[in-house]
């Protein structure tokens, strides 16, 4: 038999008088709630809710995994909501106006599918490196093509910021709101909505924002569609429509910039790395892009849809702004339809400027190394919103200068985006193709397949846009 070990001499335990152990893992267990910031408890508690929705979850369709899947949905849907944004709606608006449903409608299925194609990789790379976009890009590629990407996000950025503003105000003017009042009431909604000190509560009232972009639908059906025309449309996708080259090959540039831009990618894989998401939650994730897709794809076809009368009825909508798309389509949809299309309109520019901006300012942050969460308060990551804050202002202030040349600027934005997303597309296939970083997770061949091929398409609409620019009859026929 052993012998028995007693209690050294001259020792007590109680808890009011804890052992020498016991008190240097307090003392630790006290540093390391000192280290940890709001950011880091706000997120730690987040997880948690997910953890016991994942515990408890028992079938696909059972009340838990349904609440896992709520817990985990937001990054995806609004990235896709937020694109489709005041330009976006404009553009589809203009093209359903100029030229109907025939070839674009499905076309706005293939450019959805190709943006579903690139945001799941930014999920992917999110989830398993816990890094937004701009921060990978200036770690594995260096300073100047860090530098490079970051110039090509915040110019995109805040053109598109300034035709949100556009789309806010035009609005809501239809209903008589003078720009300044129209700007302003923006502003302090985006201050409102980010100011919360909570990424949980950002990303729901953000959401309850955008599934506002579905007023569309309603405006679509106003317009008393021919279901069978959609239906041929979509079953048989008729050929290029006829008419100025250059001006048709600027739409199909604009639709392809409307689902496929620079910020989507550093919004969302900031958003996904600011949520907390992990590798198994990238399932969750894809779930939640592909839903994104799916509804701004339904709902860009109805904005085709509803002013698809103004094609039929021979009228020219090639310099209207968006109270004058609505006052058009009056006589056709009703003022209801017309009231529902401008709200439409103000809705994806609020949406959008939210987004946006919060792309902005999460890539400064992680370039720069300072404070780049939502769930931080302002006092801790006042330099995270004031680059939030300081970009919408800037933009705001140049859509009050008169007479901006709506259209214009809509469809040049979209297109700048366009030229700009092949080298974004490239930094994203090497960090997806990265093994060191993605590990199991890192794109496989058909992935990579369908990468190249978006790829090469953004190419080409690019190259087509210089050519129909240089020689602007080459399309005619």
């Amino acid at each position: 038999m052993a012998p028995r070990e007693d209690k050294p001499k001259n020792r007590t335990y109680s808890a009011a008088q804890p052992t020498t152990e016991s008190a240097s893992a307090t003392a630790f267990g006290r540093q390391l709630l000192g280290r940890l910031t709001h950011e880091d408890l706000d997120r730690a508690h987040d997880r948690w809710r997910v953890a016991q929705a994942r515990s408890q979850g028992r079938g696909a369709l059972s009340l838990q995994s349904l609440r896992l899947f709520w817990l985990l949905v937001g990054p995806g849907v609004l990235v896709f909501l937020g694109e489709n944004d005041a330009p976006s709606m404009l553009s589809y608006a203009a093209t359903g106006a100029r030229y109907g449903i025939g070839f674009f409608a499905p076309f706005f299925i293939l450019t959805f599918a190709m943006g579903f194609i690139v945001q799941e990789m930014t999920l992917r790379l999110g989830a398993v490196t816990h890094r937004g976009h701009a921060e990978l890009i200036f770690d594995r590629f260096g300073r100047f093509w860090g530098l490079f990407s970051m110039g090509d996000l915040v110019l995109g950025n805040f053109l598109t910021l300034v035709a949100e503003f556009i789309g806010v105000r035009a609005g809501l003017s239809f209903f008589g709101v003078k720009p300044e009042v129209a700007i302003g009431s923006a502003l302090l909604l985006v201050l409102a909505v980010i100011t919360t000190g909570r990424y949980w509560t950002w990303e729901r009232i953000t959401m309850g924002l955008a599934i506002c972009n579905c007023v569309f639908i309603p405006a679509a059906l106003l317009a008393h569609p021919d279901w069978a025309e959609l239906g041929r449309a979509l079953a048989t996708w008729k050929p290029f429509p006829r008419g100025d080259s250059g001006e048709i090959v600027l739409l199909v540039l604009s639709t392809i910039g409307a689902t496929v831009t620079p910020w989507m990618l550093f919004f969302q894989q900031s958003a996904v790395v600011d949520k907390g998401m992990q590798p198994r939650d990238i399932p969750a994730g894809r779930a939640d892009t592909l839903a994104g897709a799916a509804i701004a794809a339904v709902v860009a076809i109805a904005a085709l849809l509803a002013t698809a009368p103004l094609f039929r009825h021979g009228i020219s909508a090639a310099d209207f702004q968006a109270a004058q798309f609505a006052q058009a389509l009056q006589p056709w949809i009703g003022h209801a339809g017309a009231a529902l299309f401008a709200l439409g309109i103000l809705e994806a520019g609020l949406v959008a400027i939210i987004t946006i901006s919060t792309s902005s300012a999460y890539a400064f942050g992680e370039v720069f190394g300072t404070a780049h969460s939502l769930n931080r308060p302002f006092r801790e990551g006042w330099p995270f919103y004031a680059i939030l804050l300081g970009s919408a202002c800037a933009a705001a202030g140049l859509v009050l200068i008169p007479h901006a040349p709506l259209e214009f600027i809509i469809l040049v934005v979209n297109v700048i985006a366009v030229l700009a997303m092949p080298p974004a597309l490239a930094f994203l296939l090497m960090l997806a193709n990265d093994a060191e970083l993605m590990g199991e997770h890192a794109n496989n061949f058909w992935q990579n397949a369908a990468g190249v091929i978006v790829t090469v398409m953004l190419i080409v609409a690019g190259v087509g846009f210089g050519i129909t620019t240089v020689f602007p009859g080459i399309l005619a026929r």
